[in-house]
Parts: C-alpha cells; sequence; structure tokens
C-alpha cells in the first residue's frame, strides 16, 4: 500500500540515489567545445588552462573545434547538452557578445542557456597596419583615413565579430570612413596585411603580436584604458582623442543551464586554481592576453562581467549605428 509516509519519503530516497553521482564527478572524461578554429586566440586561450583543469579533476579535458556562424554553431551545441558537467564551452566575446546583438534569431540565450563558471582570460583589441602605409599612431591612421576619404581599406576576422564591432565604433567616435573587408578569421587576414593588399586590421592582441615583433604589420593602437606591458610603446584609443574607448574578446568556461551546483564548484575549484599557477599566468599573459581578475573566476563574477560586456555591444552597436542581420 502507498502510505503518505511513503510519499513523503521518496524524495528523500531519490536525493540520496542522486547525491553519490553528483559527488562522484567526473566519472569519465570531460568534453571543451571551443566554437573556433584550432590554433586561434580561444582555441589557444582554452588548451592553456584545459591540462591544469583536467590534473585536478583527475579526469582528460577533451578539446572539440566547432565552428560556424561567428561561435554560434558550437554554442548551441553545449547550450542543447545534457546538463550533466560533460560538455563545457568555452565561450568568447563572438558567440557570448556580439552575435546576440548582431545576428538574427540566434539559437541560444546568452542567459538562460548557460550557467558561467569562471573568466580565464580578456583578449584586447588592436589596430595593426601594414609596413607600407605611412602610419605609426592611431592618430596618424584617423588622419590618413580623413585624407582618403573612406579608400582605406580595413580587415576585420569576420562581418559581426567583435573586431567588426570595435572598427564600426572606431569609425563613428573619430567620424571618419573607412572600407571594411570581412576575412574568416583573424589568421586569414595575416597574408595580405603583409603584402599590403590591404591597409589595416583590427584584430585581438595575440592574433598582431607575432607581426608587431616582426615589423611585418606594426600595431599602432590597443583598446586598454592604460598602455599594455607587452607594448609601453603603442597609445591606447583613448589617447588618440577616443574618450572611454576599450575592446576585445575574452574566454572563459561555462556550462549548460541546470548544471548542478556541486558540479559546477568543482569546475569553479579547478579552474580557479589552474590559474593561480604561476606558469598558467604566465603562459595567458605571453601570448598577449590579460589575466581575469579572482572574482571574475567565479560563476557570480564572470555572469557579471558577461552582462556587463553585453550592454557595452548593444551601446556600441547602437552610436554606430548596426542593426542585427
Amino acid at each position: 500500500m502507498i502510505t503518505r509516509r511513503l510519499l513523503l519519503a521518496a524524495p528523500v530516497a531519490a536525493a540520496s540515489v542522486v547525491r553519490p553521482a553528483v559527488a562522484a564527478y567526473p566519472e569519465r572524461s570531460i568534453r571543451m567545445v571551443v566554437p573556433f578554429a584550432a590554433g586561434g586566440n580561444t582555441d589557444i586561450l582554452a588548451r592553456i588552462v584545459a591540462g591544469p583543469m583536467a590534473e585536478r579533476l583527475g579526469r582528460a579535458i577533451v578539446i572539440e573545434n566547432r565552428t560556424g556562424a561567428g561561435g554560434s554553431v558550437g554554442a548551441e551545441l553545449v547550450a542543447r547538452a545534457p546538463a550533466d558537467g560533460y560538455t563545457l564551452l568555452f565561450g568568447a566575446g563572438g558567440p557570448l557578445t556580439a552575435n546576440p546583438v548582431l545576428q538574427q534569431n540566434i539559437p541560444y540565450d546568452v542567459e538562460r542557456d548557460f550557467r558561467p563558471i569562471g573568466l580565464v582570460g580578456i583578449l584586447p583589441m588592436i589596430c595593426q597596419v601594414t609596413a607600407r602605409i605611412p602610419a605609426r599612431t592611431l592618430t596618424d591612421l584617423i588622419t590618413l583615413m580623413r585624407q582618403r576619404g573612406g579608400q582605406l581599406t580595413v580587415a576585420t576576422p569576420g562581418s559581426g565579430s567583435a573586431a567588426h564591432l570595435a572598427l564600426e565604433l572606431l569609425m563613428a567616435g573619430a567620424n571618419v570612413r573607412a572600407t571594411h573587408v570581412p576575412y574568416r578569421g583573424g589568421s586569414a587576414m595575416i597574408p595580405d596585411l603583409i603584402t599590403g593588399t590591404i591597409d589595416a586590421g583590427m584584430v585581438e592582441l595575440p592574433s598582431a603580436l607575432p607581426l608587431h615583433r616582426d615589423g611585418k604589420a606594426p600595431i599602432v593602437a590597443i583598446a586598454t584604458r592604460a598602455r599594455s606591458a607587452v607594448l609601453p610603446g603603442v597609445q591606447t584609443f583613448i589617447e588618440a582623442g577616443l574618450p572611454d574607448f576599450t575592446a576585445g574578446s575574452y574566454g572563459g568556461v561555462l556550462a549548460p543551464a541546470g548544471t548542478p551546483t556541486e558540479v559546477v564548484a568543482k569546475l569553479q575549484e579547478a579552474l580557479a586554481a589552474a590559474l593561480g599557477e604561476a606558469a598558467v599566468q604566465a603562459r595567458i599573459m605571453e601570448v598577449g592576453a590579460i589575466l581575469g581578475g579572482v572574482q571574475q573566476r567565479t560563476p557570480d563574477g564572470f555572469a557579471a562581467f558577461l552582462a556587463q560586456e553585453l550592454a557595452n555591444a548593444r551601446r556600441a552597436a547602437q552610436l554606430a549605428g548596426l542593426r542585427p542581420s
């Protein structure tokens, strides 16, 4: 006979079955989806932290690159995955910030479909030029843009990318025009930048740093509040006369919404421990990224960061006159 006592005891019994499974997490390898191609900035950051995280969790973390639609394909895959902690997203500014503002009908909602775990690093946006044009600062480049009346070509890793948004904001803020040349990824535009087929590029710092150091495509500005320790001789966009101009992408770990709190806590603990290692910090800074703050490495801190980034992107799109397409 089913009694009231048995009915009341049922949830307790169910909980006793579920808790050991959660406590044992992880019991198998974890898939970390990177929504961009291997070798890109987001992929590099993901691989820097995946190994140290795996050591702490006692299970392998396997990177899976799922490209397409500016990162939306990979993001949707994780949004629709079981919320068990075995499929994670290494998210970035494209799928989490730019796409929701610039793309119509994306198949996920950033706030509804994901549970943030922690921010890894920020990838500052920079502007670089082909060595063939007479500009070595952003001030010089803006002057050149005015002189050439919109004929100067500026490349980005793609239409609707975070770099495209930054370019539009630059042109709106400086009251200049240039011809936008979208590519399929930051690495795709490198040959044309070296040869001078395009005049300038807007891209994340890690992609540009090797060319700058080799003198093949000098960086003329960085979109951070203060000059970078990696590039002390390069002016900021703010110094070039664009108040409060900061821009960039980022990398961080997220899980599908509904992932148990205990699982999120284990993943966050492993991520925070990995980011506390001096060798990991050095590697992140070596590639040109800025390490996320201690609070940003927590679920609440990363959620607040994402909300602010989304608000900034909406404001930038409005100022630049960009509409979803």
